[in-house]
């Protein structure tokens, strides 16, 4: 209730603004004045990020400064290395520092547990993290204001730290020219209907926006007020109601629930991070659009996905189109592979050993990698084939390790960058291949049943079953993909709202008593547990059929919506927010990605 009259009161003055500070253009057309615009919202921005993180807001003016000034440079040393026609340097290393202020601003927040650990393994020393930034703060304010205990995360730090990086990024390959002042560029930066928790918004995409007229159609409007409430409609009554009445207590305690128990919530929980991510989402979008400005897309359907691969062109978009262009294209994408990807392999062999704590798990990283690279020099005909797979993974790793230092994260990670190699590899297998390789796989893992019993056994031999016979059309490969992606989430719910302190054994114990309890027999009637649980179970099906649904209709909704008269679309609206209502918890949740 606070965000909304706060938006309801930005907006008012805002409209004000737009009002009041035009001017006439070449043509006597009324034009609202940008920078009036943009300061205006830079500041409510600055404000809104102060009263969700405190002083953190210090840390995001830091980087807004940095990137400015190193922006300007960048561009002045491009274009004179264009003008002198030579090639200088100095581009290069401002574009450095540029991400090594950011990245190691990120890397302190975010991972100082992560790298003492490393340092304490491999060094054998006792390293103990202690929050730096809070000393400094508290000797310059001349008291103890802050914890030196540990390191708070500042909130949305992984979104806003990839937009500026992508905003140097770009001036550097000339895709855009720095912008005219340092309040436009806060603006950018600060944006607070996506600053928290994305979409992370391309500096090329989202800064010629600065400058353009603000203009709101009457379908625009429309479409605003859609996704608002869709988002709303996503967050509690799906996201919120499942967490709280079911997913949140099997997480807490797997081994007080039976295998099935376990699976539903696993399965429920895939629905919950989508309505919950995909829910702020569409709020932030048409927020955004109120005030003149287009997010872009950030979901589309990620449950229709055929197969792993697609899945990631669908789900948070604009993650897996910034790791494309600053991470998987720079690393040599689909041709080659690079001193860059030589160092990942480094850094990700160290993180294994870290995260596992054992060397038999890193050294089974790098003896990899370096078949990879024989192989590769051996066959030059899959050579290219090999090197995206190669860096495709490295992609998906770092991907998981960006949501967190955990090891949960990386296998996460790690299982979608797997998957998304499988498939590529799968769709160019002949058929006679595909049966020996089912075959031989199913009668290992009977083997492995027989000799060594373990419920992981139980559980991948079942998913390899579901292989053959969901593969033959293309509703079962959507179905297939879904369980896959699923079952991924586990290590992803597991390392989430964890301290990073103690993400690691809690996550890994939380992961491996819900594959056991799945993996065993089951010791209640399934029946009896969708009696039970009879209104998350019919959320989950309605949720998952509305996701389905064709994406035609969907939009056809949607300008239906749009376009209806005010009175009648005031009335959906009160019926809307008294349905939504209903299904408010005693407390809101917080959405799943801020704390990212």
């Amino acid at each position: 209730m606070q965000f909304w009259s706060f938006f309801a009161l930005v907006f008012a003055l805002f409209s004000l603004i737009v009002i009041l500070f035009q001017r006439k253009d070449g043509q006597g057309r009324l034009r609202p004045r940008h920078l009036m615009r943009n300061t205006y919202l830079l500041l409510v921005s600055l404000l809104f990020y102060y009263k969700t993180s405190g002083w953190f807001v210090g840390l995001l003016i830091l980087v807004t400064c940095t990137d400015f000034i190193i922006g300007k440079g960048i561009y002045h040393y491009r274009m004179k290395n264009l003008r002198e026609g030579r090639t200088s340097i100095l581009p290069k290393l401002l574009l450095a520092l540029s991400v090594t202020i950011d990245l190691g601003i990120l890397c302190y927040f975010k991972y100082s547990y992560f790298f003492a650990d490393m340092v304490n393994q491999l060094l054998g020393t006792n390293f103990e993290v202690t929050n730096i930034a809070a000393q400094a703060g508290n000797a310059l304010a001349g008291r103890p204001i802050w914890s030196i205990e540990r390191i708070i995360l500042p909130v949305g730090i992984s979104f806003y730290t990839f937009q500026v990086i992508s905003y140097t990024a770009d001036i550097y390959k000339g895709l855009i020219r720095p912008v005219r002042n340092i309040l436009d560029f806060g603006f950018y930066v600060s944006f607070f209907p996506q600053l928290v928790a994305g979409p992370i918004v391309k500096a090329s995409d989202f800064i010629p926006q600065l400058y353009k007229p603000y203009h709101l159609s009457r379908m625009q409007f429309g479409m605003a007020v859609f996704w608002v409430l869709n988002g709303l409609a996503k967050k509690i009554i799906l996201s919120d109601y499942l967490a709280v009445n079911f997913i949140d207590r099997v997480f807490a305690n797997p081994l007080f629930f039976s295998g099935f128990e376990n699976l539903s919530a696993l399965f429920v929980y895939s629905l919950q991070v989508y309505a919950d991510f995909s829910g702020y989402t569409d709020i932030a979008i048409g927020l955004s659009l109120m005030m003149g400005f287009h997010l872009p897309q950030n979901f589309n359907s990620p449950y229709k996905a055929p197969n792993c691969q697609n899945f990631w062109k669908r789900w948070h978009i604009s993650l897996s189109r910034w790791l494309q262009t600053y991470l998987y294209i720079p690393l040599g994408g689909n041709r080659n592979i690079t001193l860059g990807t030589c160092f990942w392999v480094v850094v990700i062999t160290l993180a294994a050993l870290i995260l596992s704590g054992s060397w038999t798990v890193s050294g089974i990283v790098l003896a990899l990698f370096i078949f990879i690279i024989i192989y590769a020099w051996r066959r030059p005909d899959k050579r290219k084939l090999v090197y995206a797979n190669t860096n495709s993974m490295i992609t998906m790793l770092l991907g998981g390790l960006w949501h967190g230092a955990s090891v949960n994260f990386m296998i996460w990670g790690g299982l979608n960058g797997l998957g998304m190699i499988i498939y590529k590899v799968w769709k160019e297998t002949r058929l006679p291949l595909r049966i020996g390789i089912i075959a031989f796989n199913a009668l290992l893992l009977i083997a492995l049943i027989c000799m060594a019993p373990s419920p992981l056994w139980n559980v991948l031999l079942v998913i390899l079953i579901l292989v053959p016979l969901l593969t033959w059309c293309k509703p079962g490969s959507i179905l297939l993909t879904f369980i896959f992606i699923t079952f991924t989430r586990l290590f992803f719910r597991s390392g989430s709202n964890l301290d990073p302190a103690v993400a690691n054994e809690t996550a890994w114990n939380i992961a491996t008593q819900m594959i056991s309890q799945i993996g065993s027999s089951w010791s209640v009637n399934p029946l009896e547990v969708i009696v039970a649980y009879k209104s998350v179970f019919i959320l989950f099906a309605m949720g998952m059929l509305i996701h389905w649904l064709p994406a035609r209709l969907k939009r056809s909704y949607r300008i239906l919506f749009a376009k209806m008269p005010l009175p009648g679309m005031l009335f959906v609206c009160f019926i809307a927010i008294f349905i939504i209502y209903q299904f408010v918890t005693a407390e809101m949740q917080p959405f799943i990605y801020f704390q990212f």
